[in-house]
């Protein structure tokens, strides 16, 4: 479509010269002779062009007045009157030009053009922040249990803050999609979010990544750089795995929290930063704290408002929901249509104990259709990773996973011998090294078989 700019101006002549020429340049056009008639025309137009004297409401009003109503709308006022302090008052306003009479047409033309491409911009530049936003709805973020809708009322409670956040929990739980929804539904959504992760960084180079340098402040440091703080100011910083930030740089993690302050290697300037911080940590941080690894006052200032995030093994009936946007999320992406999973399949995705939680569903569900075939999955296409974890011998780690009974890991092991011998019970006890009614007699326990077949 033709954009559709619409000329107010009261002097009818002029008026019909600019009309023709954007007609004459591939525009629609509407008119008006006054503030009042305009104002009735800008819902239906991609630009508006305005002189600033008209008769009854001024065109500052009305550039006022549209902003109100749609504050994408760009808008060019021209004036015969113009002065530095007209062109600055009318820019103050949210003018995206200035256009001073006599002009000429290509000058127009130009002027024209260039708002119209501020206006795509913003268009593409907002549709991507509502996507974005989208992504971290609660509707994609997805849980049905009680305790999933617990967290959905805690974000919804401290977002509209600016309350320092600490979520806690296992790797994989989804702590990142937690912090970044409690961002996208805050007055701070249009702002920075700022991601650190606090392992990736050395202990040398923390200081200066987080808080920024000077140049001269350190061999190699040629320029000046601002940190992770201040490229986040006005908005959120996330520190992911807080609970690996040294010593050093705890104490200055302190003041930025206490008094939103902080220097830059190799300065003595005070910074003054508006962010808000939401930190996650998947160990103990009072372990931490009984060990004096970690400050006592810096946790506090972190736990002003704690959430903890189960892990997947104490939300199970979340699994299915789950295990259904992980397929049609990937089988979209590999297949380029949906497929769903078989009752047995989500039986066995139900009976797993899932240490590496919901990053791990995810992997399985995307390995699974990567290596199966059809429309649906079923239970033996359903690739779980069931190799024992590494542990040293003397560490006094737990025998079973974690999670796990050991009638679970008995039954688990029962499903991947018979999943390993097609279903013949001779072969998986041998692959088990039981007789094959031991294996019947196991298999009747878990309800598989009747005793008396």
């Amino acid at each position: 479509m033709k954009p559709r700019i619409l000329i107010v101006e009261d002097e009818e002549k002029l008026r019909r010269v600019i009309e023709l020429h954007l007609l004459a340049s591939g525009f629609e056009v509407d008119q008006a002779g006054s503030a009042e008639e305009g104002l009735l025309l800008a819902d239906r137009v991609q630009l508006v062009i305005t002189d600033l004297r008209l008769p009854g409401m001024d065109g500052l009003d009305l550039l006022a007045q549209i902003h109100r109503q749609n504050a994408q709308v760009p808008v060019v006022v021209m004036t015969a009157f113009g002065t530095v302090e007209n062109a600055v008052e009318a820019m103050k306003s949210g003018a995206v030009d200035f256009l001073l009479k006599p002009f000429s047409l290509n000058h127009l033309t130009a002027v024209v053009n260039k708002a119209l491409e501020v206006r795509a911009l913003r268009d593409e530049n907002r549709q991507l922040r509502e996507e974005l936003g989208h992504r971290y709805q609660f509707s994609n973020i997805v849980g049905r249990s009680p305790a999933m809708q617990e967290i959905f009322s805690a974000i919804t409670r401290v977002a509209p803050t600016r309350a320092t956040v600490l979520l806690a929990g296992e790797s994989g739980v989804g702590k990142d999609l937690i912090a970044r929804a409690i961002h996208f539904h805050s007055p701070r959504a249009e702002r920075p979010f700022v991601k650190i992760n606090c392992t990736a960084i050395p202990e040398n180079l923390m200081e200066s990544e987080l808080f920024g340098y000077e140049k001269g402040a350190f061999t190699g440091a040629a320029t000046s750089k601002p940190g992770k703080f201040e490229q986040a100011d006005t908005g959120t910083v996330f520190l992911d795995e807080i609970g690996d930030v040294p010593a050093s740089v705890q104490v200055k993690l302190l003041r930025v929290l206490q008094e939103r302050e902080f220097e830059r290697l190799g300065s003595n300037k005070t910074r003054h930063i508006d962010v808000r911080v939401i930190a996650a940590t998947n160990a103990d941080l009072r372990a931490a704290l009984e060990q004096g690894t970690f400050r006592q006052d810096l946790y506090y200032r972190l736990n002003v408002v704690p959430i903890n995030l189960p892990p997947l093994r104490e939300r199970k009936e979340d699994i299915p929901f789950l295990a259904d946007h992980f397929m049609k999320k990937h089988s979209r992406e590999l297949r380029g249509k949906e497929a769903r999973l078989t009752d047995a399949a989500v039986e066995k995705l139900m009976s797993y104990h899932w240490p590496g939680n919901v990053r791990e569903l995810e992997n399985v569900i995307e390995r699974s259709l990567v290596l199966g075939s059809g429309e649906f999955l079923d239970a033996a296409e359903i690739k779980l990773d069931t190799n024992p974890q590494p542990r040293a011998a003397s560490s006094g780690a737990p025998v079973l996973p974690d999670g796990m009974t050991l009638d679970q890991l008995e039954q688990e092991i029962i499903r991947d011998a018979l999943e390993r011998s097609h279903g013949n019970k001779s072969q998986a006890a041998r692959l088990l090294g039981i007789t094959r009614n031991a294996l019947r007699y196991r298999l009747s326990q878990m309800g598989l078989e009747n005793p008396a077949e």
